[in-house]
């Protein structure tokens, strides 16, 4: 049997006999066009065939490239192995930096898990990997904080009555774990957890910060903690999500990561320039847009201003609250939250 074989432009005939397999034929081709074929740990580079669909028998060969993930990172609560891509240099970089690419792939914050090596060794942010004797292709372990499975299980899949069940009767504890869920159910997009979460006094500006039990150790804490669930929300493209927090609060627009960073330029950075023109409100080409202040104009009826004025006055609102309740607290801990903010 005659076979056309077209490949870069150029097209040949080759006689295939029944007995020959797919790969005797790519053999074939890399022989006569000579092509170099490998595999190692880094990536492939292969042959693809064709079949181009014409009476006599013609294929169609091209040639592909695929690159092999540096290290894998097996998670613990989902039983996923996720790939983590990149050059051999990735090796020479920070736990952190890996941490933060970990995080960027599966939505968990940075605060409630940490990397193991195979044989158990926890790895710390401030090191880097070479010093874990890593090989390319090496597969590491996430692993949360005891007891938190299910809980994280629940904020996956958006499980109401599942995250309630396994919230803590400490109420520090319990504080940090509705930041935890609100951030996941942000990544994930689970409008109805994070409706029931804001109920329920988490804010979507609020960083997701370190567990309680962990506030003693500042000076080692990642930067990603600093996050917020609307930056979780904008890193994994969802728009109904940040639109349902802006409507919560319009201080969702100018909150900031530690590297000042606002959602919208989170969705640049990301490449979502076309989902990004949902958020024209949030720019200087938006400033038409009408948005009404309840108890601001004349009889108790609305004014209006551009966003940028409202978020300013916002700011001042939100601070002036504060200030009250401050000021309403009994006098010890008044003195002991003054005493806080000056330190």
């Amino acid at each position: 049997m005659k076979v056309f074989v077209a490949f870069e432009g150029l097209c040949e005939s080759f006689d295939i006999f029944p007995e020959d397999t797919v790969k005797d034929v790519k053999l074939m081709i890399k022989d006569y066009f000579h092509v170099p074929l490998s595999e190692d740990k880094q990536g492939r580079r292969y042959l693809e065939l064709i079949y181009a669909g014409a009476k006599c028998l013609s294929v169609e060969v091209s040639f592909q490239e695929e690159d092999k993930p540096v290290l894998y990172v097996y998670n613990t609560v989902t039983h996923e192995k996720v790939p983590i891509m990149g050059k051999i240099y990735l090796l020479s970089a920070k736990v952190s930096q890996l941490k933060t690419m970990v995080t960027l792939k599966c939505g968990f914050p940075n605060s409630i898990y940490c990397l193991r090596t195979p044989e158990g060794r926890e790895m710390y942010d401030c090191n880097i990997l070479s010093d874990y004797q890593l090989d390319i292709g090496t597969s590491l372990h996430l692993d949360v904080w005891d007891g938190w499975k299910e809980f994280l299980t629940g904020c996956l899949l958006g499980n109401k009555h599942k995250v309630q069940h396994y919230l803590s009767k400490e109420k520090p504890v319990v504080n940090y774990q509705k930041r935890v869920a609100l951030y996941l159910a942000a990544f994930c997009g689970h409008l109805q957890l994070s409706a029931w979460l804001l109920k329920q006094g988490a804010r979507p500006t609020e960083a997701v910060g370190v567990h309680p039990y962990r506030e003693w150790c500042q000076d080692s804490r990642h930067p990603d903690v600093a996050k917020c669930p609307v930056h979780a929300a904008a890193e994994a493209g969802q728009l109904m999500m940040l639109k349902a927090f802006v409507n919560y609060s319009i201080l969702c627009l100018e909150c900031q990561t530690s590297a000042g960073q606002t959602p919208l330029q989170l969705l640049t950075l990301l490449r979502l320039r076309r989902k990004g023109r949902l958020w024209h409100y949030a720019t200087d080409d938006a400033k038409h847009l009408p948005w009404e202040f309840p108890g601001f104009g004349r009889g108790g009826e609305g004014s209006r201003c551009n966003p940028r004025l409202y978020v300013l006055l916002e700011k001042a609102m939100t601070a002036a609250r504060s200030e009250l309740r401050l000021l309403d607290s009994p006098r010890g801990n008044r003195d002991e939250t003054l005493f806080a903010k000056v330190v």
